[in-house]
C-alpha cells in the first residue's frame, strides 16, 4: 500500500508541473500565503487580485526565487514560534510554475473570491484605545525617535491580556516601543531625539508585519501585564530619514483581564542583552556579543525579540551555564525590515544561575547590499538607523513546575481574540451568511451556510495550493438554513493531511470562502 501511494503521489505531481495553470489555480495561494501584509489595510502592495498581482509579477516572481518573501527571520531548525509565517515548498514552485507558464489569467471569475481584510487583527472591542494627535514627521535630517506620552485615563488597576498597534501611516512607521508611566506625569517630547522612553516599565511594541501581542488566557495558563490606574502610555515612535512631511495618527488597542481575574501570571518584559561599544570599520566583517548577569530565579520564557540595524547578518541567542547551552532564536538572514516578537510554540526554560547571551554578526562591506553607506564608513554603536545596535528582548515569566509542557500555540490557535480573525468573506455585495464548525476540527466539519433566494448550490474543498481536494456538494437548494458535513476526505475517499483548507460555497448570486483546520489528518 505504501508502495502505491508513493507512485500515485509522483504521478499526481508529474501531472500539475506539466498542465497549464491559471490564475485560478494560483489565486487560493496568494490568498493565504500573502493576502495577511499584502492588503489594502496593510503594509504591503495588494496580491489579492489578477491586476493587482500583474502589476508586481516582476517583484513576486524575484523575491520568490531569492527566498526573501514571505518574510520569516527565525531558523525553524533551531526552535520553533507561533505563526510562523512559512512557505511551502510546493506553493512557492505552483507560483513560480504559473509565472514561467506565462501568469496567464484564464478564467479569473474562477478564482476564489479575494480576502477583505479588516486593519484589525483581533477580535471584539477593546476596553481601551489611544490614539496619537495627528503629527507630521520630522525627519528632515535624520532619523526621527518621537516619544508620545498618553493619559490612559484608568481609574482602577487593569490587567493587559493583548494588544495590538495600528500604525496609522504604514509607509513612514519604522517601530513603536510601549511604554508605561506609572506617575502620570511624563510628557511628551516631539523633538525627533526621544531615544529612551521615560516610562517604568515596558509592553513590547510593534514593527512591519508583526504578529498582535497576546496572553495565553486558559485553564492551565493566564499571563498578563499590570498598568496601574492614572497611568500614562508613551509610544516612542520611529519615523526613518526621508519622511519628512508625512503625516502619521498611530493608535494601540486595549483588551484586559475583568477586574479582579485570579491567578494570572505577571510577564516581565527586558532587554537583558546590550552591547553599546560597537566599533565596525568600513569594509570589515565584525562579530560582536553580549550577555546578561546571572538570572536570580528560574525562568519561563514567552517570546523573543532580538534587534540589530542594517549591517547586521546573523544573530543568535541562548541561554548558558558553563558548556550547557538553552537555544532561544537564531536569525541566519537577517533583514531590519521584519521585526517583532516571536513567541515561542512552548515556552522555554531557563534554570536560577544560567545568563543569556546573544552574538551578532555585521557586515560593513561593498558587498552587503543592505548597507546604508556607499562607500561604506566606519559605523558604531547607537540609535540611529546607520548606526547599529546589539538590543536584545524577552518576555518572561517566573517558572512554575509544567510551564514547558504547556501548548501555547495550541492556546492561541483557539482564543477568541484571535480565531476567525483571519476568516476569509467575500465584499458586503457579496455576501453571504456562513460559517463552519468545530474549527480546528478532527473527524468532521459541519458547514453551515443560509440562502435568502432558492439557487444552485455548489460547495467544494480547496487546498493551500489552490488545487480541488473536495467536490461536496452540487444541487438546487431552497431558501433557507442548510447544512452539510464535511469528513476530511479527498474525492478518492482519502483521509487529507493536517493543514488549513478552504471552503466555497457558490450560489447564482454570491460566493463565499471560508477557512478550516484539519488537526487530526494522516
Amino acid at each position: 500500500m505504501k508502495k502505491f501511494i508513493l507512485v500515485f503521489t509522483a504521478l499526481f505531481f508529474t501531472r500539475v508541473s506539466t498542465a497549464q495553470l491559471y490564475y485560478a489555480d494560483v489565486a487560493a495561494t496568494f490568498h493565504d500565503n500573502c493576502g495577511h501584509c499584502h492588503n489594502t489595510n496593510s503594509h504591503g502592495p495588494s496580491l489579492l487580485t489578477y491586476s493587482a498581482v500583474m502589476a508586481s509579477i516582476s517583484d513576486v516572481e524575484t523575491h520568490l526565487l531569492s527566498g526573501y518573501m514571505p518574510p520569516w527571520m527565525p531558523d525553524t531548525t533551531y526552535t520553533r514560534f507561533c505563526h510562523e509565517n512559512v512557505m511551502s515548498a510546493a506553493a512557492r514552485q505552483l507560483i513560480l510554475d504559473w509565472i514561467t507558464g506565462g501568469a496567464l489569467a484564464g478564467d479569473t471569475t474562477l478564482a476564489p473570491p479575494p480576502p477583505v481584510y479588516s486593519p484589525y487583527h483581533l477580535n471584539g472591542t477593546p476596553d481601551l484605545e489611544l490614539q496619537i494627535p495627528t503629527f507630521t514627521s520630522n525627519a528632515v535630517s535624520d532619523d526621527s525617535y518621537v516619544c508620545f506620552s498618553l493619559p490612559s485615563g484608568l481609574t482602577t488597576d487593569r490587567i493587559v491580556r493583548a494588544y495590538e498597534v495600528i500604525a496609522g501611516n504604514h509607509e513612514i512607521v519604522h517601530h513603536v516601543i510601549l511604554n508605561v508611566d506609572t506617575t502620570g506625569t511624563v510628557t511628551s517630547d516631539l523633538s525627533g531625539t526621544c531615544y529612551t522612553p521615560s516610562g517604568q516599565y515596558d509592553l513590547g511594541g510593534y514593527a512591519p508585519g508583526a504578529e498582535p501581542t497576546v496572553f495565553p488566557n486558559s485553564s492551565v495558563l493566564k499571563m498578563g501585564i499590570r498598568i496601574k490606574a492614572g497611568s500614562n502610555i508613551i509610544l516612542q515612535i520611529h519615523y526613518p530619514l526621508g519622511t519628512a512631511g508625512e503625516v502619521d495618527s498611530t493608535k494601540v488597542r486595549f483588551y484586559f483581564y475583568p477586574e479582579g481575574e485570579p491567578g494570572v501570571r505577571p510577564v516581565h518584559v527586558e532587554t537583558p542583552i546590550q552591547n553599546w561599544l560597537l566599533n565596525i570599520p568600513a569594509e570589515t566583517i565584525q562579530t560582536f556579543s553580549a550577555q546578561s548577569a546571572s538570572i536570580s530565579g528560574p525562568v519561563s520564557v514567552y517570546a523573543t525579540f532580538p534587534h540589530s540595524h542594517k549591517l547586521a547578518t546573523d544573530i543568535v541567542n541562548y541561554a548558558y551555564s558553563g558548556s550547557d547551552t538553552i537555544p532561544l532564536v537564531r536569525i541566519n538572514n537577517w533583514d531590519f525590515n521584519w521585526q517583532g516578537y516571536y513567541t515561542f510554540k512552548n515556552m522555554v526554560k531557563v534554570p536560577a544561575g544560567y545568563k543569556f547571551k546573544g552574538t551578532h554578526v555585521y557586515d560593513n562591506t561593498s558587498s552587503n547590499p543592505f548597507n546604508p553607506s556607499s562607500p561604506p564608513v566606519n559605523v558604531y554603536a547607537g540609535t540611529s538607523t546607520n548606526d547599529e545596535m546589539l538590543f536584545d528582548s524577552f518576555m518572561w515569566i517566573d517558572y512554575q513546575a509544567g510551564d514547558e509542557l504547556i501548548d501555547i500555540d495550541s492556546i492561541l490557535e483557539n482564543d477568541p481574540l484571535l480565531v476567525g480573525v483571519n476568516q476569509i468573506y467575500t465584499p458586503a455585495s457579496n455576501s453571504m451568511n456562513a460559517f463552519a464548525y468545530p474549527n480546528p476540527f478532527n473527524n468532521a466539519v459541519n458547514i453551515s451556510y443560509e440562502l435568502e433566494r432558492a439557487s444552485m448550490v455548489s460547495i467544494n474543498i480547496v487546498s493551500v495550493t489552490g488545487k480541488l481536494v473536495r467536490s461536496i456538494q452540487h444541487s438546487f437548494e431552497n431558501e433557507g438554513k442548510h447544512e452539510v458535513v464535511w469528513d476530511g476526505k479527498n474525492n478518492l475517499g482519502n483521509k487529507l493531511s493536517n493543514g488549513t483548507y478552504f471552503y466555497t460555497i457558490k450560489t447564482n448570486s454570491s460566493v463565499f470562502t471560508g477557512k478550516v483546520m484539519l488537526m487530526n489528518g494522516k
